[in-house]
């Protein structure tokens, strides 16, 4: 029953055409009129059922559909004695609505494809032995054992073995990634030739493919600026098709003083050819093809609106930590004041740091976790926004951060950690002091820009980019490495979370707006500020997926140029239809006005070009070159230090 259902309009399409092959026949052997026309009003009654209950549903709302001028333009064809043309008008509507519904459906069926991926089973340990389960009652915190071969049944963090796996259904990498202990998995990704373990954090709708497939329902649902406005004056303008229809009648009548039949005819083929189909059908045609080819590619819109947005930006913005330079920062070197052990400041400024997901923290962790330090996380954390963090150990406060940190709450540095800390930054590393009323000691974080950082913004550039800028908290000796590395024109250094967001209202407010692109962790704020907040490094992190308009889901860059250029493309289809569409709709109007055209041929003219414009925004389902094929990536070259965001 499901499956009739769902082939609903093919069934009504398919008896109305047998109705209606059935009256030419008995035209064609001469059986009495009668018999033929019986024929002709089963073909529209079937064909015309669906539209009519469209248009009786709509006009219970008082809203007018477009399926009301097509039923209307059938019975007025009827009235007048052609039987025949309103049934091939209503056989050709449904025809055409069947082929549209599976021509857009391609788009659902395109992301129906990820939640097919996932194994029927799962082997999970119990009591040290796979036990086979099905993969609906995996639990967090389950044990699995994945094969060579074989897919994750859920999301999960490796607890033992390596393999390389390919996680291209999520992040749209084509290249599989190598995974150890510690790091994360994701649901139907393919394990390559290794076994792992795999200790379950997160399964069915809660894990990343499944709120993938949630988000990309979610962007279908939404609509475009450009769909609501057509959607927002489509009553009116069928209101004025049935007014235009009423006044060609008259003119026809007493201007060109056709008789009735005539001018009733053509105000019924002016009453089609004027029918908006194509107009309407255009843009969501076009932003669902884009939306499901992004998200095969690992790219997530979160609407229509943010693709279409996206399109016509001109001025990005780049945070730099985790976004143009590597996200896995470490600590290279710690130097202590006193004859402190360094192996007592790393758990000293661990403990500060442990509730922080900040990169420098992370790196932070990463050295106490090195050394063994068992850290003990401090009492009363208190953050400063961009600098620095402090808290309570062992009843004395500890300060954690930058040196302009420590100056702004009355701390001295002696000379010493002065010139070290120039040193430092000469070199393009970030400094972490440590101070609790006179300076511990202070620790060198270096990070590296991302290789295919200046090939992004090259390509971005040859999209049309015009600006690019660089935000950092960061010294403007580091932002300015950066940005000659990397080919950005602009820079804006030394800024907290407030400044970003302060200068990003400034490039929201001029024409065409701001794309802002952060790495989804820290930078909230700034993404959603921006015009577009791009987010990259989501697959797994819960505040890209919440804050970002669109989404890397990758942890690298790679796919920002892509995205760019899809969305470029979107937009230039949806303008591609909207003025076939049309011009179709003048002509087709013009023709029927004039006596040129059969009611027919209109009908053959509206619905070819409601299915042309359908096949055209189709095609970005094959996606759009990639702008980055051109464009050769340079090395991985050492930079300046990330910028201090909340701790």
């Amino acid at each position: 029953m499901k499956r009739l259902w769902r082939h609903r309009l093919s069934i009504v399409a398919g008896v109305c055409g047998l109705f209606l092959a059935t009256g030419l026949l008995l035209e064609g052997l001469g059986r009495p009129p009668e018999a033929a026309r019986l024929a002709y009003i089963a073909a529209s009654a079937v064909g015309g059922a669906p539209s009519l209950w469209l248009a009786l549903k709509a006009l219970g709302r008082f809203h007018v559909h477009i399926d009301l001028l097509m039923v209307l333009a059938a019975a007025g064809a009827a009235s007048i004695g052609h039987w025949e043309e309103g049934a091939v008008l209503l056989f050709l509507f449904s025809t055409s609505n069947a082929l549209e519904f599976y021509a857009v459906g391609r788009t659902s069926r395109a992301i129906e494809r990820l939640v097919k991926l996932r194994p029927a089973q799962a082997w999970v340990l119990r009591d040290g032995t796979p036990v086979p389960v099905p993969w609906d009652k995996v639990l967090p915190g389950d044990r699995v054992i994945v094969k060579a071969g074989e897919r994750m049944p859920a999301d999960g963090r490796v607890v033992a073995g390596t393999s390389a796996v390919d996680q291209s259904v999520v992040t749209g990498e084509s290249v599989p990634v190598r995974k150890t202990p510690g790091d994360a998995v994701f649901a139907s990704t393919m394990n390559g030739a290794g076994t792992l373990e795999v200790e379950v954090t997160a399964t069915g709708r809660d894990s990343t493919l499944g709120r993938i497939i949630q988000l990309v329902q979610e962007a279908q649902a939404q609509k475009s600026v450009t769909q609501r406005a057509i959607e927002r004056v489509e009553p009116y303008y069928v209101v004025g098709v049935l007014g235009a229809t009423a006044l060609a009648y008259v003119l026809g009548r007493h201007t060109l003083e056709l008789s009735v039949t005539q001018a009733f005819y053509r105000s019924m083929v002016l009453l089609v050819g004027a029918s908006p189909c194509a107009l309407v059908i255009s843009t969501p045609a076009s932003m669902l093809s884009a939306i499901a080819n992004g998200a095969l590619r690992g790219v997530l819109f979160k609407g229509g609106a943010q693709l279409e947005r996206l399109g016509q930006i001109r001025t990005f913005a780049f945070d730099k930590t985790g976004t143009l330079t590597g996200a896995r920062l470490e600590v290279e070197r710690v130097h202590t004041f006193d004859g402190m052990p360094p192996r007592d400041l790393v758990k000293l400024a661990a403990g500060v740091e442990c509730g922080s997901e900040h990169h420098l923290a992370r790196a932070v962790l990463r050295a106490a976790e090195r050394w063994q330090c068992g850290v003990r996380p401090a009492q009363d954390v208190q953050w400063t926004e961009g600098l620095g963090v402090s808290g309570e150990v062992d009843g004395r406060r500890v300060f954690v951060g930058s040196d302009r940190y420590l100056r702004e709450k009355g701390l001295k540095l002696p000379g010493e950690a002065e010139a070290r800390i120039q040193q430092a930054k000469d070199l393009g590393k970030t400094v972490i002091l440590v101070h609790d009323g006179r300076l511990l000691g202070l620790l060198t974080v270096a990070d590296r820009l991302r290789p295919e950082a200046p090939a992004v913004v090259r390509a971005l550039r040859s999209l049309g980019v015009t600006r690019t800028v660089l935000l950092t908290g960061d010294n403007t000796h580091v932002a300015r490495d950066v940005a000659r590395a990397t080919d950005i024109e602009e820079l804006q250094a030394d800024l907290r979370p407030a400044d970003k967001v302060a200068f990003l209202h400034e490039l929201r407010d001029r024409p065409g707006g701001v794309a802002m692109v952060g790495d989804g962790v820290n930078d909230a704020p700034a993404l959603a500020t921006a015009t577009v907040g791009i987010a990259m490094g989501g697959a797994g992190t819960d505040v890209a997926l919440e804050t970002a308009d669109v989404i890397l889901m990758a942890d690298n860059l790679s796919a920002l140029p892509y995205a760019v250029a899809l969305c470029r493309r979107a937009r230039r289809i949806v303008i591609e239809n909207l003025t076939f569409a049309s011009s179709v709709i003048v002509v087709l109007s013009l023709c029927g006005l004039a006596g040129w055209l059969t009611l027919p041929v209109a009908v053959v003219g509206h619905e070819g070009s409601t299915l042309l414009v359908v096949l055209n925004g189709l095609r970005l389902l094959r996606g759009v070159p990639d702008p980055l094929a051109a464009t050769a990536s340079e090395s991985p070259q050492p930079v300046s230090s990330p910028e201090r965001s909340p701790a």
